[in-house]
């Protein structure tokens, strides 16, 4: 009996059939199946105004075109490279899936990029931007356990604003995070960052709980909600300038974190285990970090190294 494949599928259908096995088969986490959602559907749309509606009549000229079209609406190499892979995927998943007969993106590679080394704060930035953090508040004693447990714990942005009240294992020395894919692990949390979450959650946290509202999230905003993400980008952003760092991200403390973990003599493993990494390669990038800071600081220093 011949092979058929399913070649006139619509474009629209067979998104929605890759964001399902996305879902529930590989088991990513909603914000990557929402990122996901977001690139394919203004793919659709171009296909769509280019005259293809069936996901069978793609060919490599169209995406081709695409990335040209990114091109010219100004996305950067990085953005325009991250979009190219989420239809590398999908297409990959379309043939495997008989709704295509090939996989028309398999030739098309990557812009070229330079590999860019994460940002990373010095101890002493650490340390001016955390010492700053006073006041006896709820709001103050909630921005000083935020800006604590991100530097402290290694956690993601989304990783901090989900974390809930139960997830606190302060006599273990623990808290349990949920991180990328919905997958768990334990981020050991001791000295300032302990001491900061527990001022907050006996001393802040009860002042913005509002009658009636229940809700097991550690970190509250001034309606007795869930802080969003966005929220937190915000506190990191303006803390950081107030110590003349623009525009720090959470990520950054997170990278900081695992550079100054490495420096301090952990294990790799270790980090990786902490920050919950699937794969060791990916810790491995802070190697490199760590050899650049040891050189700036030998050129700093060293009465000789300088020309």
């Amino acid at each position: 009996m011949p092979f058929h494949y399913n070649g006139r599928m619509g474009i629209n259908d067979a998104i929605d059939e890759y964001l399902g096995f996305l879902r529930v088969e590989k088991g990513s986490s909603p914000l990557t199946v929402e990122a996901y959602a977001s690139d394919l559907v203004d793919y659709a749309l171009f296909l769509e105004e280019a005259g293809i509606t069936a996901v069978g009549r793609v060919d490599r000229d169209a995406i081709i075109a695409y990335e040209a079209d990114l091109h010219e609406r100004g996305y950067a190499v990085s953005s325009i490279d991250r979009h190219i892979s989420v239809l590398k995927g999908f297409h990959k998943f379309c043939m495997r899936e008989s709704l295509t007969e090939d996989n028309p993106a398999a030739s098309v590679h990557l812009l070229t990029k330079p590999d860019r080394l994460p940002d990373v704060l010095s101890i002493e930035q650490v340390n001016l931007l955390l010492d700053r953090m006073g006041g006896d508040d709820p709001l103050s004693l909630r921005d000083r356990a935020i800006l604590e447990v991100l530097y402290g714990c290694g956690l993601r942005v989304s990783e901090c604003s989900g974390l809930d009240v139960g997830d606190c294992a302060f006599g273990e020395g623990y808290l349990r995070v949920v991180g990328k894919g919905d997958k768990e692990r334990i981020a050991p949390i001791a000295g300032t960052a302990l001491e900061a979450l527990v001022d907050y959650l006996n001393n802040g946290r009860p002042e913005l709980l509002k009658p009636g509202k229940p809700t097991p999230a550690v970190f509250l905003n001034i309606r007795g909600g869930r802080l969003t993400r966005k929220s937190i980008h915000k506190l990191v952003a303006k803390s950081g300038a107030a110590i003349g760092v623009e525009g720090l991200h959470p990520h950054t403390l997170r990278h900081s974190y695992a550079t100054h973990m490495l420096a301090g003599g952990a294990d790799l493993r270790v980090i990786q285990e902490i920050l919950g990494h699937s794969d060791i390669s990916t810790t491995q990038v802070y190697t490199h970090v760590n050899r650049t800071h040891i050189q700036e600081e030998y050129r700093s220093a060293h009465p000789r190294a300088k020309l």
